[in-house]
């Protein structure tokens, strides 16, 4: 099996990391995750014309990428900078559209980054239900912490029912829809979306009867493998900070890195990355393969890798520097932080050992 990047791909890596590197410091991304728009208008914007978010599409899809390496590419160097501009909503609402078939000028849209797009996925304590309304669906209830939900203009929303779920496509200015927006920790703006009998006509659907499930896996599966590839890009920052402290750091005249418990601590930090690392890379291989099992286990087994290494890794690399570590103004805090956070997105790493163990 051939896990070498393709030069197209390792271009894509090369100008993304070197774009945020030159242009996206920790103040300018806390600027933007705790500011009204819970995420920078205008880095969006430049990073859509570099094609950031074409790559994460195929090429039916009017992408130019959209395999599992490319997602891993693209979301572990988001992770290194942790970006939060709208780049799951796009990937997962996308994913859905894609996976069905229609809709394509919004998914065109979304492709190119013109259009914001959300994915509406986690019901709230009053889950969301559709019930028919001519030829159309009356939605009512509350989707919880749906990322960039006050951002997006479309909504992809899906209606769990008996037999298969139904997905629909909510344009966000739809009559009966508001948004409650809010600032997640170090995830930038999500919000609470609800729905008052809000009356969606027969084009809102989703795909056609049949095949909700098949929409929902395709982008909660995308979902599941970018958020493992952004906790990878965040250990590795966080590795990179942590070794460079220990190296600069001096006690009694020598770097701190010389004691050898903290060597024994930081070496066990070192491989628990690197094994997280290559669950992800297990998982972005099988991604495009035909074994929809093969798929799911490897997904699982990444994201309860990342979120068992990822709070590993946050309660370490804290302790290893110090009271600095937990600084508002030490990128090493917010970092620690998003991983904890990154945990308990689509499911936290007791669900998906279940989940690894129920696919077994």
């Amino acid at each position: 099996m051939n896990f070498e990047h393709t030069d197209d791909r390792r271009m894509l890596a090369d100008t993304l990391v070197r774009a945020l590197r030159d242009g996206y410091p920790i103040e300018t991304r806390n600027a933007g995750a705790y500011g009204e728009a819970g995420y920078g208008p205008a880095i969006w914007q430049q990073l859509s014309e570099l094609g950031i978010v074409s790559a994460l599409f195929d090429e039916a899809a009017g992408g130019f990428g959209g395999s599992g390496f490319d997602i891993m590419v693209v979301f572990e160097a988001l992770g290194r900078a942790l970006v939060v501009e709208p780049f799951l909503g796009a990937l997962m609402a996308g994913r859905a559209l894609a996976k069905a078939g229609g809709h394509d000028e919004t998914l065109a849209g979304i492709v190119s980054g013109e259009t914001i797009a959300a994915f509406a996925h986690e019901d709230a304590a009053t889950p969301v239900t559709a019930t028919k309304s001519g030829d159309g669906w009356t939605l009512s209830g509350t989707k919880a912490v749906v990322p960039q939900a006050g951002a997006a203009s479309v909504l992809v929303v899906t209606v769990e029912q008996d037999g298969d779920p139904l997905v629909l496509l909510v344009p966000a200015e739809t009559a009966g829809v508001s948004v409650r927006s809010f600032n997640v920790v170090e995830g930038g703006a999500a919000g609470d979306v609800t729905f008052e009998n809000a009356t969606l006509g027969a084009d809102a659907r989703v795909g056609s009867e049949g095949q909700g499930q098949a929409i929902v896996d395709a982008a909660v599966g995308a979902g599941l493998l970018a958020l493992s590839a952004e906790a990878v890009g965040a250990m590795e920052f966080v590795k990179e900070a942590t070794l460079g402290y220990l190296r600069d750091r001096k006690q009694f005249g020598v770097p701190i890195g010389k004691f050898q418990a903290l060597q024994h601590r930081m070496a066990t930090v070192l491989l628990e990355i690197e094994q997280a690392h290559s669950a992800v890379i297990n998982a972005a291989s099988a991604f495009d393969g035909d074994d929809v099992k093969a798929r799911e286990r490897a997904l699982a087994a990444a994201k309860y890798t990342i979120g068992r290494t990822g709070a590993l890794v946050a309660e370490e690399t804290i302790q290893l520097h110090g009271g600095i570590g937990m600084t508002w103004e030490y990128a090493v805090s917010h970092y620690a932080k998003r991983l904890v956070m990154i945990d308990h997105q689509l499911g936290d790493e007791d669900y998906h050992l279940q989940r690894y163990i129920a696919l077994g």
